[in-house]
């Protein structure tokens, strides 16, 4: 197997380099991609830095970042960066966002980092040597019954589109309320599956699959030893269609209620962009 692992301390870098950044920055004014849909000036300020700073230490890996798109030779290994996952809560002034660096070796996570700058942990996993949550190892949680458990639900879906998405939504979060514990939703991909990871929450599932949000915990939750899947129970890459995380006595649970709750996927999930 590839060790990626000799990549980490380039990628730790990158996000010492952004956690600075989100912590003494002030959002600054904001720029609207579509309906609710925001970038604050500090989301392009530390796409920029760590672009820059990772094309020159490691100039043969491709780049893929929320605001700015794909650069360089992406065909093989490429970073993928949410600068800012969680914008509407950096905006609000609430600690539950994060920065998302996450490696790809063709369409699967391979190494991540994520690091929560206002709450104090930092998550990194590379394929292989397990994951991590400010250097001590962590595992996901082993809850088997959906009534023990808390399960963590993606945001409700904005734009033109959102009342047809979020009827699959509704379902989903309507068939939770009979079966599970308790249902949450942070607002940011990248926490739900570093705190999947870490045994905070049970259960992830968010019915969207940008690489930038999810790359780099996909690679953290499953070696912490959780599943990652798609809609249709085969293992998660960059080309799903939804993102389902649990352990492996629950997760089977979580997928059926998921399937009987929603239509066929939907048409405009986004894979890996082609290279500019």
């Amino acid at each position: 197997m590839t060790d990626y692992a000799h990549l980490l301390p380039l990628a730790q870098e990158a996000v010492d380099l952004a956690h600075d950044l989100m912590r003494t920055l002030q959002p600054g004014a904001l720029t609207f991609k579509g309906d609710r849909d925001m970038a604050s000036e500090v989301d392009y300020a530390i796409e920029r830095a760590v672009r820059e700073h990772l094309a020159t230490k490691a100039p043969d890996i491709g780049f893929l970042g929320e605001e700015y798109g794909s650069s360089g030779d992406t065909s093989t290994l490429t970073w993928a960066l949410d600068p800012v996952d969680g914008t509407v809560n950096f905006v609000h002034g609430s600690p539950l966002c994060a920065i998302s660096l996450g490696l790809l070796h063709g369409a699967d996570a391979v190494l991540g980092v994520i690091d929560l700058p206002f709450l104090g942990t930092r998550y990194h996993a590379a394929k292989g040597d397990g994951a991590y949550a400010s250097n001590r190892r962590i595992h996901a949680s082993r809850v088997t019954d959906l009534k023990d458990a808390v399960v963590a639900i993606g945001d409700y879906a904005v734009g033109g589109d959102a009342s047809r998405k979020n009827t699959g939504r509704l379902a989903i979060t309507e068939q939770l309320t009979r079966h599970v514990q308790r249902i949450r939703m942070h607002g940011s991909a990248a926490i739900d599956l570093a705190w999947l990871a870490h045994g905070k929450i049970d259960a992830f599932i968010m019915l969207t699959n940008k690489p930038w949000d999810t790359v780099a915990g996909v690679v953290i939750a499953r070696e912490a030893g959780a599943l990652v899947v798609d809609l249709d129970g085969a293992p998660h890459s960059v080309h799903a269609a939804a993102t389902i995380g649990g352990n492996d006595l629950l997760l089977p649970s979580i997928v059926t209620l998921v399937q009987r709750s929603i239509a066929p996927p939907e048409p405009d999930q986004q894979g890996m962009p082609s290279p500019t």
